[in-house]
């Protein structure tokens, strides 16, 4: 499957690429905004190319190897961007996104169970293996106290029945394990009243998101790559986000302002861009990204 990536032109766009940028894509994810580059500007733009998955890295590469490209690939986090910009000798660059939704192709064929359309281990992790010091959703769910679970689904997922769904996790788990997203979906629909099952959004759909940002500690992923980010941005450099839940949205647009308050940078974007009818009619899951960009004064 190729990934489709969202506000594809409105993020390359908006970045104002030029010739002889140094471009970083934070979170290569299906390759797409990456290919996009490549086939406006060849290899007369560096592309830093950054992914904890080894697969998106791979997927990548074979995406842009029939495009005259200069790709550098790192496998790794974003939130750690100093460090792997330091490592390939790049004190400043002049461009950065960061797309934090899941690619298509982590959601349909990781078998790591960010689906629960998909009877999969319940893994969640952005590393395609992880290691057994790592978080799993597995492991909150059958390991967790109930109140901890509860926080997370309110306060990752804004989900409206945390506390039931918290508590059925709590009283299954006593019986048996929960090992699939299947098993998890059952506990899920079984806390939740009948017309929570028929809405356009999925009733596992917020539990799922919380799980999936707990595990891969995405909030602070995010606070930490956008600041480190901006740091390494040369003057009249640009950072774009794209972003698809309320929580992450806010700490860009609050970092974003405290930038501009700070005299340091200036919003290109005082309103997040979202996609058109068009786009989230061909992709329904573009229907909650926002996409803001700042410039470094």
């Amino acid at each position: 499957m190729i990934h489709k990536s969202v506000l594809l032109h409105e993020a390359i766009d908006g970045l104002d690429i030029k010739s002889g940028d140094v471009f970083v894509d934070g979170t290569l994810g299906g390759g797409g905004h990456s290919e996009e580059v490549s086939k406006r500007f060849g290899n007369s733009v560096t592309i830093v190319g950054i992914d904890l998955d080894p697969g998106a890295i791979e997927r990548t590469k074979l995406r842009l190897s029939s495009h005259n490209s200069n790709v550098k690939y790192v496998e790794g986090s974003f939130r750690n961007i100093d460090s792997i910009l330091q490592g390939l000798g790049l004190e400043t660059v002049d461009k950065i996104l960061l797309d934090i939704g899941l690619s298509s192709n982590q959601f349909e064929d990781s078998g790591r169970g960010f689906s629960f359309q998909k009877d999969e281990p319940l893994i969640m992790s952005f590393k395609e293996k992880p290691s057994e010091s790592d978080l799993t959703a597995r492991e909150i769910l059958n390991t967790w106290d109930e109140e901890n679970i509860r926080a997370i689904l309110e306060g990752y997922g804004e989900e409206q029945f945390a506390w039931k769904i918290a508590r059925a996790i709590a009283q299954r788990r006593e019986t048996k394990p929960i090992e699939t997203t299947f098993d998890l979906v059952e506990i899920i629909k079984g806390a939740t009243p009948k017309f929570y099952h028929t809405r356009k959004i999925h009733p596992a759909t917020k539990t799922f998101q919380a799980l999936r940002i707990t595990v891969n500690d995405e909030i602070e992923s995010l606070k930490e790559g956008i600041t480190k980010g901006f740091q390494r941005l040369c003057g009249k450099g640009r950072l774009a986000v794209i972003s698809f839940h309320s929580l992450e949205d806010r700490v860009v647009k609050q970092f974003f302002k405290n930038k501009e308050d700070e005299g340091v940078a200036r919003r290109v974007t005082k309103k997040p861009i979202v996609p058109g009818e068009e786009e989230t009619k061909q992709n329904p899951r573009a229907r909650s990204a926002k996409l803001r960009i700042i410039e470094k004064i």
